[in-house]
């Protein structure tokens, strides 16, 4: 199984809006209320906030490919368009996502690390991020990764306020 990993343009929305859907449904369509959760699609992953996220020279996305097929995307912030800290010493990884069928062949593991040489490159002090605090799954990969807890704040889905765990690594 050959992994390409590559930055993507607005020319990728329409497979942007699709792998983001799928992704976001796959890991949260169990534990929450469909209701919610088709709020939150129709908003977050629609055309005009994809295109506007895609046209923000603070925010990079980045899909993983195998044979051509898009599995799993990467979605990162700096500056001001982080959604909490905007710290300029630090970037966000707001978005790891990977298809069910391809959990468990380390696809989420190079898309983090893509994240950290970028992290690297632009000599930032951290990386931080949110992460439900009923995504275990998640929750577990970056603890694993060396993510440490250190706040918490509301994210909302569809109409339901939801707890996410902010955590951070220090480079």
């Amino acid at each position: 199984m050959e992994l390409l990993i590559r930055k993507i343009n607005i020319d990728h929305l329409t497979q942007l809006q699709k792998i983001g859907k799928t992704t976001f449904t796959e890991t949260f369509s169990e534990l929450n209320a469909k209701e919610d959760l088709d709020k939150y699609l129709e908003e977050s992953f629609s055309i005009e906030k994809l295109s506007a996220e895609l046209n923000n020279s603070n925010s990079s996305f980045y899909f993983a490919e195998v044979e051509d097929n898009v599995v799993g995307y990467l979605k990162i912030n700096f500056g001001a368009s982080q959604t909490e800290l905007k710290d300029n010493e630090a970037f966000e990884i707001e978005r790891i996502y990977v298809l069910q069928a391809f959990h468990g062949k380390k696809i989420g593991q190079a898309l983090y690390e893509k994240a950290i040489s970028i992290a690297k490159e632009m000599k930032v002090n951290y990386l931080w991020l949110g992460v439900w605090e009923q995504n275990h799954r998640a929750l577990q990969f970056y603890k694993k990764n060396g993510f440490v807890p250190f706040d918490t704040h509301i994210f909302k889905l569809g109409n339901d306020e939801q707890t996410d765990i902010m955590m951070k690594l220090v480079l």
